[in-house]
């Protein structure tokens, strides 16, 4: 399951003094790109929670291939690695409006009881969007 974002601008403030998009951003870059996909699935990040289930970030990888600067516009092309047991593998390319490989990256997504704060296997509802 692939899914591409819609084009993002590159805001002068996720920027550092040498002119690139800044390392820190692209946690958030991969993040907007989930919850873009997850909408189009037709579930929000906010109904997963009012289920009784949080999402948090257990692992994440990111390789820089070029930099982006201030007024680069960029897409997020996010695919689902395999099917989901008691996490969500994720694998991101991050490619510039010239078609260029930006970043690649990997987080993975572990499915954690609010009420328990404990791990949980994925629920069905969501199971069924991944197939």
């Amino acid at each position: 399951m692939i899914y591409t974002t819609k084009p993002i601008a590159v805001r002068y403030v996720e920027t550092d003094k040498m002119q690139f998009v800044h390392h820190s951003n692209y946690p958030k870059y991969f993040e907007l790109a989930r919850i873009e996909w997850l909408a189009k699935l037709g579930v929000s990040y906010a109904s997963i929670e009012k289920e009784g289930i949080l999402l948090p970030v257990v692992s994440i990888k990111t390789e820089f291939k070029k930099p982006l600067f201030f007024g680069d516009e960029f897409r997020i092309t996010v695919s689902l690695k395999k099917p989901p047991k008691a996490t969500l593998e994720f694998d991101y390319h991050v490619i510039n409006q010239h078609n260029h490989i930006i970043c690649e990256g990997n987080t993975i997504l572990a499915f954690l009881s609010s009420k328990k704060n404990r791990p949980i296997r994925c629920p069905e509802f969501l199971s069924m969007l991944f197939t």
